[in-house]
């Protein structure tokens, strides 16, 4: 396989574990416009979370699991504390963040790099040890983001799915249903940071390790890939918008690779992360002009 073919599976190999939290921001941000800050922390407890149970033996795919889980009762505390404690949504969620940073050290035990090399994992036991191994990560990132796509899907055309969109978008009409939007928003940011979670559980996997340091830049990462897919493939009729969601992270991922392999110096990389996610917004914003 040449260059570009190792490029181009790379690209979908992160692109797809990525868009795993990307779908996640996509709920609280374009349904429930909750600018989620405690993203940063929710994706590195996946993957100290994640970590920590394999090294004691849990199963890998347990793990996803229960990483998942551990992220929902995460976005629940930032729900509770907006809701119950009446904080802002941006408070809210830095609070989360800096108090997880804490919670990720003592899950790997003080060290802010945990390596477990050689562990089984989801992609090299189970489904994972019957694939070519090249194509491993790229089809198990699928099988799960595909997956995570399909239970959000369906969960949005719910009753519970059609109340979120409302809070989301009008909370007097949700009182006048006689719901409760104050709880919409606490699940709404479960779901979120579970999925969060769970990307950085399956990263974690991926790479054999765990850095407490991982979530930087992660909610300018998500919310460009929310940004470019709703705006770039979300035109399309065909795609619904969690698939749109899912494009817009392997473009992301895309642009940064390509940028990378250029040349541009690894130092940059961050400014280059926010520079692209500047791009989405304003072409957002153009899209809108154009649409009125």
């Amino acid at each position: 396989m040449g260059v570009l073919g190792n490029l181009a599976i790379n690209v979908f190999e992160e692109g797809f574990i990525y868009g795993i939290m990307a779908l996640g921001v996509y709920i609280t941000y374009a349904v429930l416009s909750f600018p989620d800050l405690s993203v940063d922390g929710t994706f590195p407890m996946g993957m100290c979370f994640a970590a920590m149970c394999i090294t004691a033996g849990v199963n890998p795919w347990l793990t996803c699991l229960l990483a998942f889980l551990v992220g929902c009762l995460a976005g629940a505390v930032t729900g509770f504390l907006h809701v119950k404690l009446k904080i802002t949504d941006l408070l809210s969620g830095i609070l989360v963040m800096t108090g997880l940073w804490s919670i990720n050290l003592v899950l790997t035990g003080g060290a802010a790099v945990l390596p477990y090399y050689n562990m089984p994992t989801i992609f090299n036991s189970g489904l994972g040890s019957l694939l070519p191994l090249r194509y491993r990560v790229v089809v198990v990132a699928f099988l799960i983001v595909f997956a995570v796509k399909l239970a959000i899907d369906g969960f949005l055309k719910s009753k519970a799915g059609l109340l979120l969109r409302a809070t989301g978008d009008n909370n007097r009409f949700v009182i006048s249903l006689a719901e409760n939007p104050g709880k919409m928003k606490i699940i709404g940011l479960m779901i979120g940071n579970g999925c969060t979670a769970l990307a950085g559980c399956v990263l974690s996997q991926q790479t054999e390790s765990a850095n407490v340091t991982s979530g930087t830049g992660m909610v300018v990462m998500s919310l460009a890939s929310v940004i470019i897919g709703t705006n770039l493939f979300g035109r399309l009729s065909f795609l619904q918008a969690t698939t749109a969601v899912v494009c817009g992270a392997v473009t992301y991922k895309a642009c940064l690779s390509i940028v990378m392999q250029i040349g541009l110096p690894t130092n940059y990389l961050k400014l280059l992360m926010a520079v692209l996610f500047t791009l989405a917004l304003v072409s957002s914003r153009v899209y809108r002009k154009e649409d009125h």
